[in-house]
């Protein structure tokens, strides 16, 4: 498969596939047409002296110093240099990939005045697997993210980093390699690759794809534990969430009754309480929230990753540039606060269940700390421990970025939208929800193996599933191995691939 980029129609799944999973990409001629058509009319105003910012102007504060004819064509490749100002880490090479694939998008509308030597050469990198070596912080998400933008436009002069077939090279090292000729900067061309908010909104991408997935997972790991506390499923009728009207907590909780279908607890076989606690009741209007959450923040990146986030934007049709914000992160960086905040939220609810299948006193009969030998052992008392440090550290990260804006440029760059900071912290957040969602899961399926009735179909195979990587805890032993097992088979969606495949799709129920 190839995906064809038109300047519309990029979905978090479109990124996902090209970032992550390899998918060529190509440029639709009518989009070459549109950029063409742009550069054209760049050209003559450059020719006719008019004056356009970032152009044949400095830009942030020195936006007032208009450049000479003989600077104009130096200033991008200084602009690019002095804009290589990140720090720390590399990025993931599939943010980086997911960034050059949305700037792409924003050139193939015609609005950016970029030569098509540049986008196409962004084209071609992708799709030989040149990615360049970009820090992973130093972007303020507005202005775009400058940093690592710039990172990968040096590229486009032959030079910085980047990766090449798994290996780091010199970027004249590794375009040589891939066959790739650097098109070099001409007027217009470096602030047209770097002026844009497209890395935290690639990186926003794929976190949704993710969290989606996890989102699934909370909910097969409740209604595993539902089963094991011998929940009332009364809750979790469609009727009962359709008539106070929220799509996410239909969904959820068709979900989990789908989980639980064919189980003796949802035949009504299994003597249950009249009402539970909260965190088993109301399960499906927790996660649907999560999931309505998820559902706004995707409709925004999506928007983002189709719209045009450059300055100045040209309108060739009417022979007009206009120089605004439209590189400003905030529209992205807002709802995806909001998006890493409610990971946490449901990781708590996470915990809090695991917390009743450990807790003699709310257990509904299983042993104490979930082993055979209370007092001699102690089963998954500190499972425990290990699930609320890491809440712990979710509920610090979950606090909003899109209010810690810090001036910048002597004041010219005076509200930004801090939207990178966003992102890092939100795989941060994911990161953990996985360990907190593996640990549940590790002791739904212990819970499970003590209780002698039939368990919905979906539950059943998800046991089955964990029991292939994590044994029975018959007595104590070092449980970091079976935590970092069930980490990684959460971030895998091993269980949830292998649930769906047995029950159909969670998402898809309504």
């Amino acid at each position: 498969m190839t995906y064809i980029i038109k300047g519309a129609g990029l979905s978090i799944e479109d990124v996902v596939n090209v970032a992550r999973n390899g998918e060529k990409v190509e440029l639709h001629p009518d989009a070459i047409k549109r950029i063409d058509t742009c550069r054209a009319m760049l050209e003559r105003k450059i020719n006719n002296n008019e004056i356009m910012y970032g152009v044949n102007t400095g830009i942030g504060e020195f936006s007032e110093v208009v450049l000479t004819d003989s600077q104009i064509k130096e200033f991008q490749k200084y602009l690019v240099y002095n804009h290589s100002a990140g720090i720390g880490d590399p990025m993931p090479l599939e943010y980086v990939r997911g960034a050059m694939l949305g700037r792409i998008n924003v050139h193939a509308h015609g609005n950016s005045g970029v030569r098509k030597e540049i986008t196409l050469t962004l084209v071609e990198m992708l799709n030989k697997a040149v990615t360049p070596y970009v820090c992973q912080k130093g972007s303020v998400g507005a202005s775009g993210d400058l940093a690592p933008m710039s990172q990968i436009a040096l590229l486009l002069m032959g030079e910085g980093k980047a990766y090449y077939k798994g290996k780091l090279y010199e970027g004249k090292e590794a375009l040589r390699l891939a066959d790739i000729k650097a098109p070099g900067l001409k007027a217009r061309d470096g602030l047209a690759t770097i002026n844009g908010s497209n890395v935290l909104t690639a990186m926003s991408a794929i976190f949704l794809f993710d969290a989606n997935n996890w989102l699934k997972q909370a909910e097969i790991a409740a209604a595993m534990s539902l089963e094991a506390l011998k929940a009332n499923m009364k809750p979790y009728s469609s009727r009962l969430h359709e008539v106070r009207g929220f799509k996410g907590a239909v969904r959820s909780a068709n979900a989990i009754r789908k989980m639980v279908t064919n189980g003796d607890l949802n035949n009504g076989t299994i003597k249950s309480k009249v009402q539970d606690a909260y965190s088993m009741r109301s399960t499906p209007q927790v996660i649907g929230a999560a999931h309505d959450a998820l559902e706004y923040a995707r409709s925004q990146v999506e928007i983002e990753l189709n719209g045009v986030g450059d300055n100045p934007v040209f309108f060739p049709e009417d022979d007009t540039q206009i120089s605004g914000a439209n590189f400003q992160g905030t529209p992205v960086s807002v709802p995806m606060d909001m998006a890493g905040m409610v990971i946490t939220m449901v990781s708590i609810l996470s915990e809090r269940r695991m917390n009743r299948l450990n807790n003699p006193a709310l257990n509904v009969g299983l042993p104490a700390f979930l082993t055979k030998g209370a007092g001699m052992f102690s089963g998954l008392m500190l499972s425990q421990y290990t699930a609320d440090m890491q809440i712990v550290e979710q509920k610090i990260l979950s606090a909003p970025a899109s209010i810690q804006s810090i001036p910048a440029a002597a004041d010219q760059e005076d509200f930004v939208s801090m939207g990178m900071n966003t992102a890092i912290k939100n795989f941060q957040i994911l990161d953990n929800a996985y360990g907190i969602l593996g640990i549940e899961m590790m002791a739904a399926a212990q819970a499970l193996d003590f209780r002698d009735y039939k368990f919905g179909t979906g539950t059943t195979k998800a046991h089955e599933v964990i029991r292939r990587h994590v044994d029975f805890l018959e007595i104590d032993r070092p449980l970091y191995n079976d935590h970092n097992t069930m980490k990684e088979l959460v971030k895998s969606c091993e269980v949830l691939h292998e649930v769906e495949k047995e029950i159909g799709s969670l998402e898809n129920n309504q």
